[in-house]
């Protein structure tokens, strides 16, 4: 597959089309979210960018923004039969790009395992080892720490 006439909208995809995709990370193994739910979470972004081949949603990302200081790109995904076209490349400068625009200080990412040397090559940095990010699952069959 080519990806010379790719298309980028910035809305939310359908909902069955963003549950489609994002069922091919293996992410709501964990989530066990509805395509309701996703379509929810995606809907309220602050910046979404859908991205199609065709009618074929083949790329998505997001941001979670406060409009001045701080961004967080999150959900950045390329159907796997996709990958390697330069589609997760062309999605993460866009929503680098605009965040720059709107003069955010500050954008974060989460990357999955593996992943990490891709978004270095757009100048993430890793977080300090004395800095670390911190998290909590807040659905009770997720929380597996005690105090």
């Amino acid at each position: 597959m080519t990806h010379s006439e790719m298309v980028y909208r910035e809305q939310p995809p359908p909902p069955p089309d963003y549950y489609r995709l994002f069922e091919t990370t293996g992410w709501n193994h964990t989530y066990q979210a509805s395509s309701k739910e996703l379509y929810r979470a995606i809907a309220d972004s602050w910046y979404v960018l859908s991205v199609y081949d065709d009618d074929r949603l083949v790329g998505f990302g997001r941001i979670l923004s406060d409009g001045v200081l701080y961004a967080l790109i999150c959900d950045l995904i390329v159907n796997p039969a996709c990958q390697g076209q330069g589609i997760g490349s062309t999605l993460l400068n866009k929503l680098i790009e605009h965040c720059r625009l709107q003069d955010i200080r500050v954008i974060w990412l989460f990357a999955a395992k593996g992943k990490s040397s891709f978004y270095k090559k757009f100048g993430f940095l890793e977080r300090p080892v004395d800095s670390p990010g911190m998290q909590l699952l807040t659905t009770a069959n997720r929380l597996s720490v005690s105090p």
